[in-house]
């Protein structure tokens, strides 16, 4: 047995901004193997198959669309998800829900509202980030019970152990926010895992007890891991201890939004212009039509060393067109040199993502990078924790991972950008499936913590802090300084409680307060209690906290309060306020608002 816990079946879940995949491993076992789930869905009108992994879009069909669209299996709903839901909303965008991972770490919007899809008439049906990923936890939870369980209640997908991944860059709001979306699709309390170390556990599973010879003491793994909607980078040291090879994550990246939803978007104003030149000028909605099209031609292409061609088509909106279609076609020749020239481009270690115009008026949207050039933002990276990954004069080995990485140019480009700010050829670390190795590292770590399988140390990806808002006497046109406190530093272990009960603080209680939130990945050697002053050049302010925290009787005061912390079991943060005697406590909530925001 792989150990004490009665859940049968360790789950790994990788929720991914354009795909989700499914791994398990069961526990019963002698020698548990990692699988990869099936999932059944509606994949064409009437008809229901089985794919490796789950399209993370959601189509919210029409009325007469939906007894075609159910699953006998699952409880009737006026939308669909996955294959069918990717297929059909590319054709009426105005009823597609995408980039929900995207949007979940959205900090300027609610992300339980109902928004998404966001360009959608406001009269349309919409749903909220978290709703969306919900469904998606939803239907991979109904597809397990119906495939896995059958008539075995105790193996139901909610009675087993579940690793769902997120971005290492994820800040605490969204990592809360998706163990919500978990709990709303019913899987109970799950465990996060960040991706990249998900990764890094695929390159173990696949090599077994060959890792070992492929590393060795000083060696630091970087993980470069391109999704749909982000892009994630993490440093793994190799260390020594009693004598055995570790594994410790030791500096993780800045949030980038910037993946393969930036790509599509590239391909589609290629051919866009193309289309346009030959008389076919495309609509707003054809447009966005052309990216969900350019996106499935360039997996086709990039998935497949066989295709040098993939058709593209959009419907038409005028009789003229012959067919009801405009028709264009992507060779593989254009969509590597597109996409290296202008994501991947050699250049230096010194070079900094450009911040990009600001006009003095923007539309609401994901906030995209400005710079699309990821091999600069690899750079600031490198750059900012060389010296205490212990990188200087040592190439690190690259271990890829992520749909987009699938292309064989583009890792190459990758590697001669970092052998030539390095001096020496890097190794490229081989693992499993780049589409599923995410999901399989999340299984073999459910694996490692039961004893069977090698663990990375991590702890917590970065610092937190907490905004304290300094005393001092008013001055006209100055506000008070915020000082930062320390509540988490880097590497803080799960499952740790931290209480600072030598510092006193005044809460406002009884009426809406903003709460700053603050986080740093360079900061090392702070403690938990610790209060800096001047933090601007290495602490960034985060998702702002709002929250009203009642006590009756007492609107507006302010009570004298000391403060704990956990970092749980499931990767989430928890914050309390404790007053004087411990007999009020005030557990400080996530608001998904950013401050001054109705």
């Amino acid at each position: 047995m792989c150990g004490q816990a009665q859940a049968r079946y360790v789950v790994g879940i990788d929720l991914g901004t354009t795909n989700s995949v499914v791994a398990f491993a069961d526990c019963a076992a002698a020698q548990p193997a990692i699988e990869i789930l099936s999932i059944p869905q509606v994949v064409a009108t009437g008809t229901v198959d089985e794919r490796s992994s789950l399209p993370s879009f959601l189509y919210l069909a029409a009325q007469n669309e939906m007894e075609a669209l159910r699953l006998g299996w699952q409880e009737r709903e006026d939308f669909v998800v996955g294959w069918y839901a990717r297929e059909r909303g590319s054709e009426v965008p105005s009823r597609l829900v995408c980039s929900a991972k995207s949007w979940l770490c959205h900090p300027g919007i609610d992300r339980r509202a109902p928004i998404l899809p966001w360009e959608a008439d406001e009269l349309a049906r919409k749903m909220s980030p978290v709703a969306a990923s919900a469904a998606y936890l939803s239907h991979i939870r109904s597809a397990w019970n119906h495939s896995v369980a059958r008539d075995r209640p105790a193996e139901r997908l909610e009675f087993q152990e579940v690793f769902l991944t997120v971005p290492a860059s994820f800040d605490a709001v969204a990592r809360e926010l998706t163990a919500e979306a978990a709990r709303e699709a019913g899987l109970g309390e799950v465990t996060l895992v960040e991706e990249p170390q998900a990764a890094c556990y695929a390159w173990i599973a696949a090599r077994g007890d060959r890792w070992r010879e492929e590393v060795a003491v000083g060696d630091v793994i970087l993980v470069c891991d391109v999704g749909g909607g982000t892009t994630d980078f993490t440093l793994i040291a190799v260390r020594d201890e009693g004598g055995e090879l570790s594994l410790e994550r030791v500096a993780v990246g800045d949030h980038i939004l910037l993946g393969g939803d930036n790509m599509d978007l590239a391909l589609a104003h290629a051919v866009g212009e193309e289309l346009s030149r030959a008389g076919n000028r495309l609509d707003a909605w054809q447009f966005r039509s052309l990216v969900h099209a350019c996106r499935r031609a360039k997996e086709e292409l990039l998935g497949n060393r066989g295709a040098d061609v993939a058709s593209v088509s959009v419907l038409g909106r005028s009789r003229s067109v012959v067919g009801g279609a405009i028709k264009a076609e992507l060779r593989r020749e254009m969509v590597e040199r597109l996409l290296v020239e202008g994501f991947f481009p050699g250049v230096e270690l010194e070079v900094l993502p450009q911040p990009g115009a600001t006009a003095g008026l923007k539309e609401i949207g994901l906030p995209y990078a400005a710079d699309a050039r990821l091999t600069a933002h690899l750079g600031c990276f490198v750059r900012a924790h060389r010296e205490a990954a212990g990188l200087e004069g040592r190439a690190p080995k690259l271990l890829f991972s992520g749909g987009v990485m699938k292309g064989e140019r583009l890792r190459r480009r990758v590697v001669e950008v970092v052998a030539a700010w390095f001096g020496k050829d890097p190794v490229e670390l081989e693992g499993a499936s780049l589409d599923l190795a995410v999901a399989t590292g999340a299984a073999y770590y459910g694996l490692a913590k039961r004893g069977r399988g090698v663990r990375i140390r991590g702890g917590a990806a970065r610092s937190y802090y907490l905004g304290v808002e300094a005393a001092m006497p008013a001055v006209p046109g100055a506000r008070p300084p915020l000082k930062a406190l320390c509540l988490v530093p880097f590497g803080m272990e799960e499952g740790t409680k931290i209480d600072i009960p030598n510092r006193r603080f005044a809460l406002v209680v009884g009426k809406e307060a903003t709460f700053p939130f603050l986080g740093s990945s360079l900061r090392r050697e702070d403690s938990p209690g610790d209060l800096i002053e001047d933090w601007e050049e290495e602490i960034e302010e985060l998702t702002p906290l709002v929250a009203t925290l009642t006590w009756e009787g007492h609107e507006g005061d302010t009570v004298p309060v000391t403060l704990e912390a956990r970092f749980t079991e499931l990767g989430t943060l928890e914050l309390y306020f404790v007053g004087q005697g411990g007999a009020q406590r005030w557990r400080l909530e996530f608001n998904m608002r950013s401050a001054g925001r109705s």
